[in-house]
Formats: C-alpha cells, structure tokens, sequence
C-alpha cells in the first residue's frame, strides 16, 4: 500500500433518491425490493488519526421497502449507523414467518453483481520478477487451462450465500485458531448479556475481499505447490474467507516488484503503445488462480501511479489532452484485461490522492471524472463502473463529500472507497451510494493509535502478531458500525518480513516463510475469516445491544449471524438473546467468536 456495470443514467436517480417507493407482497406479507446488477474498492506515507465508532442514530420505523440496487451499485439511503424499518428476518425466535430471503433492508436489495471470469492458469513468473526479498524460487508450470468467460449485466437469480456447513459456533484466541470444539447450550428466558433485535436494521452488507499484488504472488512462488491451498483460504465458501472482491493495482502499487505504468512512451497521448504485458508475467496468473476457486469474483483496480510525462513533478496535469489521455488509459486497461478473460467491474481513479505520489485537488479529480473518465467510458461502451476513490487523507474526504453534492459528476459515479483516516465521512456519504473500506490499516506502523502499543513497532519486519489481530477486528467494526458496504483488506499475501517498495514492512493475511517454505496463515487471517465466511453478501446488520465489542448480521437465507470480541484477560461467558431464546458460549480471553443461529 501506499500512504458490474449498471446504467449509469438510474444512479443519479438513486442516488438523490431519500427513500423509495413501497412494494409489499400482500400474498406473504413479506417486503419487496428491487435490485439491479452490481460490483465494488491502500496508503503512501504516515497516515495520522483512526476510524471512529459512529454510534448508530435510530429512525422512525415503518413498513416501507427501500428500493436501490444490488451490492455494488445504487444508493445506500438509510445511511450510515441508521436503522431501517422492522423485517421478518423468519427466524422463529425473532417472531418470524417466512425467510428473510431478498429483503435484506438496510440501503439495498440483495443479488449478486454480474459474474466474474472464471477458470485461469497455473501461476508462472517470469525472470523478471526476480528481484524480491530473501530466497529465489522456481515459478509454478503452466497446465495450460483455458480462459475464462466474459461475464453478463444479468444479476444471479439466487442470493449469495456462505458455505453450506459452517459450524454454529467458532472461536479463535491466542495460539488457537479456528476452534469449533466450543461447547454451545441453548435455552429460552431473558439474557443479561446481548440481546439480538432483528427488527432494527441497518446497512446492506456487500462482502469482504483483499489486494492482488506482484510481491504476494512472488512470495507464493516459493511454495508453488501450497497456491490452490492458499487460493482456497482466501476464496473458497465452504473451507476458507469466501473472500468476493479483490482489488488490483493500475500499474505498480507499493508492493509490485518495481515501479512501472502501462504507458513508458512519453506524450502517447493516443495510447498506441499501451501495454499490459507486465501484467501477464504475475499479476494476472495470481487473479486466474483467484477466480478457479471464485469464478464470479469481482474485481476492482486502482492506480498508484501514472505516466510521468502527465504529470508536474507530484502533481497530475490538468490540460485536457493529457486528461483525455489518462481517461484512454484506464478504459484500455478495462479493454485488455477482458482480452485476458479477467472483468475488472470498477474503477477508482487514484489511490490516496492526498497522500499519494500523484496529486490532484479536488476540483482536478471531480472534473476528470465527469468531463473525461465518465464521457470516455460511455463513449467506448467500456463496462465498468467509476468509483470516487481510493480517499485517506483528510483532504480526501472533501473530495468525496464535494463530488458527491455534483450532480455532473454522479451520473458517472456509483459509489465511494474510503480506507484509513475517513470512517467519520461515511454517514455524510452513504445517503449518495455504497461505501466501501478499501484498505485495512496494514499495521506495523509507528503510529500511537487506540489499538497500538507502540513498543512492538518494527521498522525490519512485520508483526503479524495476535495483538494485530484483535486490532484488526476493532478496525473491521468500527467501519461497519460507522456504515460501509464492505470490507476490504490490504496484501492478502506476503513473505514473513512484507516490506514494500517504500522499505515500510507491513503486515498481510497469509505469509510465506522463504527459508522453511512454509505458508501461513495470521491471526488477522483468523479475524477475517470469522466475519467473511459468515456474512452473506446481500446480509443486514441488525441491532445487539449489550456490549460494543459485539455486531450482528441477517443472512439472505434468514440465518442470524453474531460476532463477539472479548477485550478481557479471562475467557468471557456470553449469552445472546434472539426473541425467547438463549444461546450461551464461552469467548476466549483476547479472543473473538461467531455464532450462527440458523433459520
């Protein structure tokens, strides 16, 4: 890091929209929502501050549909930490008569984005990604698989799901990951503990994901034989994180194996010379070894960098040959991913503006947007969607807040990635569209956060310890308490030391061993997978009341799905009440646990 194509004339629709007409099935009397197809979204230098817990501000309830579209895509209009009317989630401890099936409530309908490419080859670095830290390895062999499919607009007819036998009760604390041997009692009468209320209701929950990286796939090319391992820890519903975004970079990021662009050849301003063939070496293999195991995979990118001859030594030029030139840029990186049977369903226009080693002001990248990237797109039919991301510096969030309230520039804009600094700006902007959290904080930063003690701070390696993990899942809640859509974390893989182009070791989810060739998995890993494997795409969050350290979701399949943090010393008996029935497990001390209450 450094510090599914909709219509874009109905996101200005729903994007004003404050709320939306009801649809009420008077057969069932289950609410109706209308979808669409959707999709989804890192930090250079020394971010200051943290993410914020917005408490959530509850609303008049009512009986009426909200009607957006799908993950991905549309307005949030409930807007962040705010609940929305009373649902039949159909679980009949909370009174329920039917599944909650589509009416998911809490700024969206549920349904899948447009499906991703699948299948892919075998990872084969060339000799030129040589170069990274520690030993050398032998690239895995091609098995010669065939591409994969160009995917549709057309939404999936059924609603994504978790795997199919998740454990109704696991937990992880220190040197224990992943235990589901925990003793779970049921009972009925009231809890003293949390108290589940599945009838107030939050955000639309649109999924996790992680970051593609050159360094990740050089890392995992020194334990080849461990990728489809790795890719099923990542990807996979039933045996790993069911990971269902992943991000890349546009051009290098931080953690490629060097700086470069896709355009070297100075004032190619028609981008005759354009070039992803750097991308063929390791980029693309790691994504097609990412969509055997996730076909549908959406996938997002970013850049960090641009060409240097658009810029003003830091700062982007803003002449409009050389606009028209980098809006060119990004609709061929779009174009020529899909020659590769790879759909990259989202763009958002640079990485940290504010911070990053390309400036723009934010009358610069609002103008771009809706004068140059937006036009360009239509123009060439190019199907992607523009996100206004990716914002971390505080002058970031002016950004989006100012786009936001410009009505040119949300004809082209379907929704917001926030990371790092800017949990405070979500509840301003989810009334506009999806948030999504880009980037989790990386770690291993010297940075006197409330998560941090700052003596593990060191500047040779990354941690990766368990106090990153209980760090982490405060991070992850406190972004989605604050409102965002989803989730996505930083390097998904990288070697034991992790350190960046920038020489600023940070931390990642698997890690490569280089001299043992072991690959393994992180505490943080841990705390991923606990939210990610449970939480449905198209999920609710819905009220618990009883302690911070405890979020609750509504699954698309009426499954009610709790996680628990236990900031204690000694392992913490917790009782979740839902409607008159008890459920009572033991969480570890500095440990975390998800429960899952099936419909």
């Amino acid at each position: 890091m450094t510090h599914p194509m909709t219509t874009r004339t109905l996101v200005l629709l729903f994007a004003t929209l404050a709320t939306a007409c009801d649809s009420s099935d008077s057969t069932s009397g289950e609410t109706q929502l209308t979808s669409t197809s959707g999709a989804p979204s890192e930090s250079l230098g020394g971010p200051t501050g943290s993410p914020s817990v917005v408490s959530p501000i509850p609303v008049a309830a009512d009986t009426s549909a909200i009607a957006t579209t799908s993950p991905g895509s549309g307005s949030n209009v409930t807007g962040a930490g705010s609940p929305t009317s009373e649902v039949s989630v159909g679980h009949p401890a909370a009174g329920g008569s039917s599944p909650l099936g589509d009416d998911t409530g809490g700024g969206g309908a549920t349904g899948t984005a447009p499906s991703g490419a699948g299948g892919g080859v075998n990872p084969a670095p060339s000799a030129a990604a040589a170069g990274g830290q520690g030993e050398s390895s032998e690239p895995a062999e091609d098995d010669g698989g065939t591409l994969p499919a160009e995917s549709t607009d057309t939404p999936a007819t059924e609603p994504p799901v978790t795997g199919s036998n998740l454990p109704p009760l696991v937990v992880s604390g220190p040197d224990n990951y992943w235990d589901t041997s925990g003793t779970l009692t049921t009972g009925s009468g009231a809890s003293t503990d949390l108290v589940v209320d599945p009838s107030t209701r939050y955000q639309r929950w649109d999924g996790f994901g992680g970051t593609f990286n050159e360094m990740g796939w050089d890392a995992l090319s020194v334990v080849s034989s461990e990728i489809p391992r790795a890719m099923t820890l990542l990807f996979d519903a039933d045996e790993g994180a069911n990971f269902v975004y992943g991000r890349l970079p546009l051009g290098a990021s931080d953690y490629s194996m060097s700086w470069y662009t896709l355009a070297e050849t100075a004032n190619d301003y028609e981008m005759e010379n354009f070039s992803i063939d750097r991308d063929r070496q390791m980029l693309i293999p790691f994504i097609k070894e990412a969509l055997k195991v996730k076909p549908d995979l959406h996938l997002w990118a970013s850049p960090w960098v641009v060409p240097d001859w658009m810029m003003n030594g830091r700062d982007m030029k803003s002449d409009a040959q050389t606009l028209e030139a980098h809006a060119l840029y990004m609709a061929k990186f779009v174009e020529e991913y899909a020659t590769e049977g790879v759909n990259i369903e989202a763009i958002h226009p640079q990485n940290e503006p504010g911070y990053a080693r390309v400036h723009w002001t934010a009358a610069l990248l609002i103008d771009f947007i809706k004068s140059y990237l937006g036009p360009k797109f239509e123009e060439r039919d190019v199907p992607a969607e523009i996100w206004c991301g990716t914002m971390s510096h505080p002058d970031d969030g002016a950004i989006a807040t100012t786009l936001a309230n410009d009505p040119e520039a949300m004809k082209y804009t379907t929704g917001f990635g926030l990371q790092w600094n800017l949990a405070d700006t979500v509840a301003e902007l989810a009334p506009f569209g999806p948030v999504m959290q880009t980037e989790h904080r990386c770690g291993n930063y010297n940075f006197a956060g409330p998560y941090w003690d700052q003596s593990r701070y060191d500047a040779n390696k990354a941690q990766n310890d368990h106090l990153y993990g209980e760090e982490s899942w405060q991070l992850i809640r406190d972004w989605i308490v604050a409102g965002v859509n989803s989730y996505s974390a930083w390097n998904m893989v990288l070697d034991t030391v992790g350190k960046s182009l920038d020489n600023w070791p940070q931390n990642a989810l698997l890690v490569v061993d280089r001299n043992s060739k072991q690959l393994i998995e992180t505490p943080a890993y841990y705390v991923f997978r606990h939210y990610s494997q449970y939480i449905a795409p198209g999920a609710t969050r819905i009220e618990i009341s009883g302690s911070a350290d405890a979020l609750a979701f509504a699954n698309p399949d009426g499954a009610i799905i709790v996680e628990v943090y236990a900031a204690t010393d000694s392992p913490r008996a917790t009782s979740v009440q839902l409607g008159d029935a008890t459920y009572q497990f033991e969480v570890p001390a500095h440990g975390w646990a998800t429960l899952r209450i099936a419909p």
